[in-house]
């Protein structure tokens, strides 16, 4: 029994796996190999190739192509127009799949619409990369990434505001009131 939606127009491959409460949108293609978690959202247009892995709780807006060796940790946003990349140097005529390099998107990141995520990088925890970035490196936790080449311009909390830190290096985000450290240019949030 399918405990998830997908539009009439959604192409799901036989064999793939979609778990509950997932929601898959207009002319949406999941392929054979792919697996996506709970409570998920793949808006319009939105591909998932073979062996990718989505975790729970991950929003892809539309028009989002999520390739091979692609995996994206729980609660991570993903937004309109996105573009992952798996191989370095791509030609038509040379078929290169032996060489495609994984990206990893880890828990609560965020990457903002029209941005590129060049392939063999990891996007850390809570992280953010601004709209229309390119991504041309591995990118912290709680990092805030803007601009081609995308560049760490700040840091965020996990509610995605852009952390102060006073003279003693602790910062505290407005929304939840958690507290951040930086220490040795790291950030972790304290418990």
């Amino acid at each position: 029994m399918k405990n998830y939606f997908a539009h009439e127009t959604a192409v799901l491959d036989e064999g793939c796996r979609i778990s509950d409460g997932t929601r898959i949108w207009h002319f949406t293609h999941v392929m054979a190999e792919a697996v996506v978690g709970k409570n998920c959202v793949l808006g319009q247009n939105v591909m998932v190739a073979n062996r990718v892995t989505i975790g729970d709780n991950v929003k892809i807006q539309n028009n989002v192509s999520v390739y091979e060796g692609v995996t994206c940790e729980d609660n991570v946003f993903l937004g309109p127009s996105v573009v992952f990349t798996n191989v370095i140097n791509p030609r038509a005529f040379i078929e290169r799949k032996h060489e495609f390099r994984p990206t990893l998107v880890k828990k609560g990141a965020s990457i903002g619409a029209n941005a590129t995520i060049v392939c063999g990088h990891t996007i850390g925890q809570y992280a953010l990369v601004g709209a229309g970035a390119v991504v041309t490196h591995d990118v912290p936790d709680y990092a805030l990434v803007t601009g081609n080449p995308a560049r760490q311009t700040g840091w965020v909390s996990e509610y995605g505001y852009r952390l102060r830190f006073d003279n003693n290096s602790k910062a505290v985000c407005p929304e939840s009131g958690q507290t951040y450290q930086l220490i040795n240019n790291q950030v972790r949030r304290i418990k």
